[in-house]
């Protein structure tokens, strides 16, 4: 493979485009989002990308494209959603969802359901520092609460992950925080108390908005909650209490898997046999989800490999002119990345370089240099169809027994358009005090 810096190309984005107009494009016609399989419209789209790549030989085109579906990012995302997988599946099994649902409904009043998992979720997140963390602990328990409450599955599941999108931006243990920090060469407190002004209003207000949508919500019936059910739930707290320890999020979700198969044979839910069953129905429920991770790991390796990226960085940087229009062209660029990278972190690293350069010929402050490139890659992170985030949010849902479609659940990501709303707002805000050095 060659390691040269690909020619900026702009005609390598095409095979994108192909990917939306086959997917969306048909979706709508069909007036169903069930009708298209992601990874058909991923199919047809490599296929675009291997015969309109550069003029190499197709064997050469096919290593660039099987190099970046093998890509470490690429494969650690599929290892997590294995082991998402199979923890969903044998915690459903051996009690442990049914006994997370009652102890919710005894806890917390219908009425603030939804606010209370946007809550939950956003501090989990921001306590581990990874939202597909918190997807896989949470997203089953609210799936649990659909049928129950009567709510909209879209909205209860975006409440989750919008939450997790707000703990991944601020946490100072986040990659993105990491990676937005270290290309602006500054500290993380200085990033944070630039980056809580833009999130802090957004949640708030997406906190107030899930709390008026859940005031006709009827009161849920309250089972007495006894000692099983607090035994049962425990395999959420480990999985809770682990990665506010700081585990890494495969072995908490290892962890969380062996707890759950114990307890529900301890208890007579399920025998040794059942417990291997689910865990392998598990990771076969997530193969969907497994092929287009890779799937879009090859395409968009290949974008990258024929110079789309790099087209996209010189146009953007081309166009920005004074402080703001760097802010302003910095989120355009990290969103353009990340819309080809589908990983907020990669993102980062990959338009951080240009964002600090930028910054320093136009004057605008580092902190919120590094601000808007975390801000605006959760964003975008939290709201592609084929993003981890919402890959996984889907697939345990659907391993719960609620169907959610990817387009109606990003149209039900409440929490990442108020946040986009007060990164604009923040960007047009006039400016204090002269630029950081």
């Amino acid at each position: 493979m060659n390691k040269t810096s690909p020619k900026p190309n702009g005609f390598a984005l095409l095979p994108f485009l192909v990917f939306v107009a086959f997917y969306l494009g048909l979706s709508l016609q069909a007036g169903d989002f069930y009708k298209v399989p992601m990874p058909i419209a991923f199919v047809v789209a490599s296929a675009a990308a291997l015969f309109l790549g550069r003029p190499k030989s197709l064997e050469e085109k096919i290593d660039a494209y099987a190099g970046a579906m093998g890509e470490p990012n690429i494969m650690i995302m599929c290892m997590v959603f294995i082991l998402a997988g199979s923890f969903a599946t044998i915690a459903k099994g051996s009690g442990a969802v049914d006994a997370a649902v009652a102890v919710a409904k005894a806890l917390v009043p219908a009425r603030f359901m939804l606010a209370g998992m946007f809550l939950v979720s956003a501090l989990v997140s921001l306590a581990i520092g990874t939202s597909c963390g918190t997807i896989a602990a949470l997203v089953p328990i609210a799936a649990g609460l659909v049928a129950p409450l009567g709510a909209n599955p879209a909205v209860m599941v975006g409440a989750v992950v919008g939450g997790a999108m707000f703990g991944d931006n601020l946490s100072l243990i986040s990659d993105t925080t990491i990676a937005a920090t270290r290309t602006q060469g500054i500290e993380m407190r200085a990033k944070f108390l630039a980056n809580v002004r833009i999130a802090l209003p957004a949640a708030l207000a997406a906190l107030a908005l899930y709390a008026a949508l859940g005031r006709g919500t009827a009161e849920l019936a309250r089972d007495a909650v006894g000692w099983r059910e607090c035994v049962l739930v425990l395999p959420y707290a480990l999985v809770l209490a682990l990665a506010l320890a700081g585990m890494n999020v495969m072995a908490l979700l290892f962890g969380g898997t062996l707890l759950s198969a114990a307890l529900g044979i301890a208890f007579g839910k399920i025998g040794f046999w059942d417990a291997l069953d689910l865990v392998g129905k598990g990771t076969l429920g997530m193969s969907e989800t497994l092929i287009v991770a890779l799937l879009a790991g090859g395409l968009l390796g290949m974008i990258r490999h024929n110079g789309g990226i790099d087209w996209l960085m010189e146009k953007i940087g081309s166009a920005v002119r004074g402080a703001r229009g760097c802010e302003l062209g910095v989120l355009a660029l990290v969103f353009a990345v990340n819309l080809f990278t589908a990983n907020n972190t990669v993102a980062i690293i990959v338009a951080g370089p240009v964002a600090k350069t930028l910054s320093e010929r136009f004057g605008a402050r580092p902190e919120r240099v590094a601000s808007v490139l975390d801000t605006g890659s959760c964003i975008l992170q939290g709201v592609i169809p084929y993003g981890a985030q919402l890959l996984m949010a889907v697939s345990l849902s659907k391993a719960a027994g609620v169907e959610v479609a990817p387009i109606p659940l990003v149209g039900s990501l409440y929490y990442q358009a108020l946040l986009l709303v007060a990164v604009l707002a923040a960007i047009a805000m006039p400016r204090r005090g002269p630029a950081a050095a």
